[in-house]
This record gives C-alpha cells, structure tokens and sequence, in this order.
C-alpha cells in the first residue's frame, strides 16, 4: 500500500532583545540558574507586565521577512496550563489575533539525505508572540527548574502542512533559520534552545481525500533529529495502517539514542487551554506609518543576496549558495572582497579550506582567527604569484593556528615562490638530467611525464619554484 505524508512545523524561535518580553530583567544565556529574574517574571501576585517594543518589532520585521499579512490590531491571550516550568500557571501568548499571518516561504537545494528539492513554496500560517517558559533538567532522581528563561520573548512560526518529505522539513527549517539570523533577530542556537521545533505528522493512503489523526512529536534538539523523527513517524504509522489499525491524536516524545518516539499523551485541543483575551495588556494597534518604515528596515533575504553574489562577483550558483547559507559566511566573503581579493579563488578558499578548518576546530566566524582583511591578502598573494598553492596551504595552516598574517609568516619561513628563470632552469636541468626516462615519455606525447617532471622541479626547490614556469621550461629544455 502507498502512503502520503502531510507535514506541518510548530517552531519556537526567541527572539534576541536586551531584556524579556514583560520586564526588565536580562535576557541573556549562561548566568547561574534563577539569578535573571523578578516579581513580573516568577508569577508574584499583584505585578503587572509592560510589553516590550523591541520583540514586537522584530516579531513584525519576521513577518515582513516571510511576506505574512501584519495586522495592524492585535493582543495577547492568556493560555492557561500547570507544569512546573510556567511559574504564573498561565502563559502569555497570542491566540485569534496574532501579529503576522498568511505568508509564505521558499524551499530548494539539498535535504539532509543529499537529495535535491524541486523549488517549492511553504505556506505560513502565523507568527505569534509570546513569553518563553523556564527550562527543566531532568536528574537520575529529581528535576531542576531554571527560570532565567522564563519571560524571554519567543515566536512561534506555525507552518502549513505543505511539506512531504523529511527532506522538505530539513529544507524549511534551514531557509527559516537563514531568515531570522539575516534580519538579527535570532542567532537560532539550537543548544541554547533558542530554536526549538515541533513536529506534525500525518499519513495517510495515497490519494484518500481524508486525513487522518495527526502526531506531534516533541523534544527534538537538532535538525537531524527532527529529519530522523520524521521518518521513524512515518514507517510507524504505515504500519499501523497496513494492519488495519487506527490512527490516534497524540503528543510523543523523542528518544534520540535509540532512534524511537514514545508516547507522551494524548494530544489537548485549543478548549483545554481556555484562551482568554489577556486582562493586564491593552490590544496593540500598529499604524501604517510604524509599518512603513519598518519595512524600509526589511533586509536583503538569503536568496536576493545570493543573486546579488552572482551577478556582482560572476561567481557559480554553487559558491553562492553556499557562501549565503551562513550570513556569518556572506559577511566574511564581501569583506575580503573589499580588500581587493579575486571573488572566485576566495570563494574556493573559504568553502574548502577555512570551512573546514573552522568545522574541525569547533569555531564559527565571530570567532574566526583569521580576519578577512588577512584572509584577503593571502588571496592576493597567490593571485600575483608570490606564493603557490602548495606553499598557500601551508601558510593557511600556520595562519589558522597562529593568527599571524600571511605576509609575515612568508618572510619568517622563507617561503616565497621563486619567479627567477636563471634559479628554475638550474631545478628543471637536474630534474631532465635525473629522468631520462620520463623525458623519452615527454617527447612521445605523455602528458603524465610532463607531470611528474614538474613535481621533481619542485621536490628540488622545495616548492618555492613557479609550476607553471617550470612546466614551460621542461617543455622547451626537452624538445
């Protein structure tokens, strides 16, 4: 039997502010547990809370980002439910009338499992606003409760059900997070929890016109263990289906090291959460000027900017891409650029050597020991011939691990290419002398002989000598 599969996201997304959404203590990660907190934030009776300006803004600045409809009337709602990480009992949250909805995104490229995606659109059901809820930790025989999380201003995207493949979910939940870190408002941070994503799944036989009970799955902490959820969700329940079982409404849980959902409970509707319209908060009115100005703020999205890339720096669509996945990146690769080095073999250097040096070492940019304005002239030094290839890795490696600039480490070590004929003639008649063999080769036409001759070229100046010199020179010396 062959199955369909509806997918639609729930992601959480706190927004980067300097204090919380209904007070003025710190929004800021890693203090010392319960030491960011108030009277407003824990619940005490009698406080009232203050809306924060800048959260909402970048709540609207989101939803220009995703093309939503703003609505210039809103409020916040309360939701009402007790667990132990809600200190008031209730949440303050958006219901019927959130700030954005009905926009849109834009997936393509490359899933998890490498597979391409056809370009396709995601529809976005809403972003709401509301206050985050305080961090547990769960112990051998007890939990710890945090609360400096409690009160910081957090987004939830809602999705359509638009998605079809793991692949699909991977590619939306990339595009989004590319989105939010390009306009500033989230570093996205999975292991601080600063995204976090609840998955919908749904199967059903292919071409049934009815869907059945949906499954949200919680606790996933990365996109690969939301990409490997999903298919977990969907063999369970085709098999559930090919036995002829029934499908029911519930929320499970995720258990990374075995690869497995477990049930959590069975799913509540809106109902149980009695929404109310929030007593201690007027309704918020945005005026036409307010959201015209913002959206002259609305930045240049991942996917304009990797035009841009292409068309100003006559780079591949690849590089492009890549480079603008990662603002991070894209900032980086325009600021070599502005120090004069060639956008092509930049490109080519970041995305092979520094990405993968940065990978291994556990470093993003901000943290890069490099600068572009180094990084930049390691490029021209290549570009005008004063070193090679082979030595520029070298002087990568050195640079990477010591901070000091290419130039610099060139002249320490000696390392600069030699460009003198007189000094590569003397390396290339040893190298003819020494290989008869290979010459004979040459003369017949093998282009493999003229490799191996310049690679004896530069065993003998230790790399310093210009390959594409020496290659000439064999060439004729040879004949």
């Amino acid at each position: 039997m062959k199955f369909d599969v509806v997918i639609g996201l729930e992601v959480h997304v706190q927004i980067r502010t300097n204090t919380k959404m209904f007070c003025g203590c710190s929004n800021r990660y890693g203090a010392e547990p319960n030491t960011l907190v108030c009277p407003v934030c824990m619940g005490y009776p009698g406080v009232l809370p203050v809306p924060n300006k800048e959260g909402i803004r970048n709540t609207l600045l989101a939803g220009l980002m995703c093309e939503c409809k703003i609505a210039l009337y809103s409020k916040f709602d309360r939701k009402s439910y007790f667990y132990p990480d809600m200190p008031k009992n209730y949440q303050i949250s958006q219901y019927d009338l959130p700030f954005c909805e009905d926009g849109k995104l834009v997936i393509s490229g490359k899933g998890l499992s490498q597979e391409l995606i056809a370009t396709k659109t995601i529809g976005i059901t809403r972003i709401h606003l509301e206050e985050d809820v305080a961090k547990s930790t769960h112990f051998k025989q007890y939990s710890g409760i945090d609360f400096n999380r409690a009160g910081v201003p957090l987004m939830e995207v809602v999705s359509e059900p638009d998605m079809t493949t793991p692949d699909e979910a991977y590619a939306y939940l990339t595009a989004l997070k590319q989105i939010m870190q390009y306009a500033d408002i989230s570093d996205c941070d999975m292991e601080k929890g600063q995204m976090r994503c609840d998955v919908n799944i749904s199967v059903k036989p292919s071409g049934s016109p009815t869907l059945n009970a949906k499954t949200e799955v919680k606790n996933l902490n990365s996109f690969k263990a939301i990409h490997k959820s999903l298919h977990y969700e969907i063999e369970r329940q085709s098999d559930v289906l090919e036995s002829k079982g029934h499908l029911v409404q519930q929320t499970r849980g995720w258990n990374d090291d075995i690869g497995e959902t477990y049930i959590m409970r069975t799913k509540e509707d809106a109902a149980d959460y009695r929404y109310f319209p929030e007593p201690d908060l007027m309704p918020i009115e945005i005026s036409s000027d307010y959201l015209e100005e913002l959206k002259k703020e609305v930045p240049e999205t991942p996917g304009q900017r990797c035009a841009r890339f292409i068309q100003e720096f006559s780079i591949p669509e690849y590089d492009a891409s890549v480079l603008t996945s990662d603002k991070a990146c894209a900032d980086y690769f325009e600021q070599c650029i502005r120090f004069g080095s060639n956008p092509k073999k930049t490109s080519n250097w970041i995305m092979v050597e520094l990405l993968r040096e940065l990978s291994q070492s556990n470093k993003t940019f901000d943290k890069c020991p490099i600068s572009p304005k180094d990084f930049a002239e390691l490029i021209l030094l290549i570009t005008d011939n004063t070193i090679n290839g082979k030595i520029a890795k070298t002087v990568f490696n050195d640079m990477f691990s010591s901070r000091k600039s290419a130039s610099v480490i060139i002249d320490e070590k000696g390392l600069k290419q030699v460009t003198d004929t007189k000094e590569i003639l003397e390396f290339v008649k040893r190298a003819i002398e020494n290989n008869p063999i290979p010459v004979q080769q040459l003369k017949e036409g093998k282009a493999s002989a003229l490799n191996f001759l310049v690679g004896q070229v530069m065993k003998f100046s230790k790399g310093k000598a210009n390959p594409q010199l020496a290659s000439e020179m064999i060439k004729k010396e040879s004949s």
